[in-house]
């Protein structure tokens, strides 16, 4: 196939395909690459804790991913990253001749720092877990087990359903941790039913 027919083929596909969602069910995501489900772990903040606490974390998350070979493990910042703000507020400044608007700028980089100080420990972890093909009600009993092991070993953990994976694409794809409902088509908040 030409270039140019891969292009124009490219260009008709919708965002889903072009990442390569088929869908999103009840608690999962439908992928070309299997069914994933995410489970989203309550970070402990491990810098107030003594090295004996913090291995002991560690022990109890190893012993629940042991016999789990299906289970993966995802890092993703909950909050927005600032770093092309900062890089156009450099040059902007580097760029600037008026010592006032020079000023502002430096003091706008100043407040963009703080606000990211303040943000770097939000952190999400989420444990991932592959489904193969399975029958509807051996994959909940299964879940359910996942996050029994989770919080029996003093994790806080919550299943991601629907509007919460939709969140978790939007964090991981664009950054965006500011909106509250995410639409399943672009536009949908638009169309006014019954027209």
């Amino acid at each position: 196939m030409s270039r140019k027919k891969r292009n124009a083929e490219r260009e008709r596909q919708s965002t889903r395909q072009l990442i390569g969602i088929d869908g999103i069910s009840e608690y999962s995501l439908l992928t070309s690459h299997g069914e994933l489900v995410f489970f989203s772990i309550k970070p402990t903040n491990i810098s107030v804790l003594s090295d004996a606490s913090v291995a002991a974390r560690i022990y109890a998350l190893m012993t629940v991913l042991k016999g789990q070979t299906e289970v993966e493990m995802l890092c993703i910042n909950s909050r927005e990253s600032f770093e092309e703000n900062k890089s156009f507020l450099k040059a902007r400044t580097n760029a600037e001749n008026l010592p006032a608007v020079r000023k502002l700028l430096e003091l706008d980089a100043v407040s963009l720092d703080r606000l990211q100080v303040q943000m770097a420990t939000a952190r999400e972890f989420l444990i991932i877990v592959r489904l193969k093909r399975e029958k509807e009600t051996d994959v909940r009993s299964h879940l359910m087990t996942i996050e029994k092991s989770l919080k029996d070993q003093g994790f806080t953990v919550r299943l991601c359903e629907g509007e919460g994976i939709k969140r978790l694409l939007g964090v991981y794809y664009e950054q965006n941790v500011t909106t509250e409902k995410y639409e399943d088509n672009d536009g949908d908040r638009w169309i006014i039913l019954g027209e």
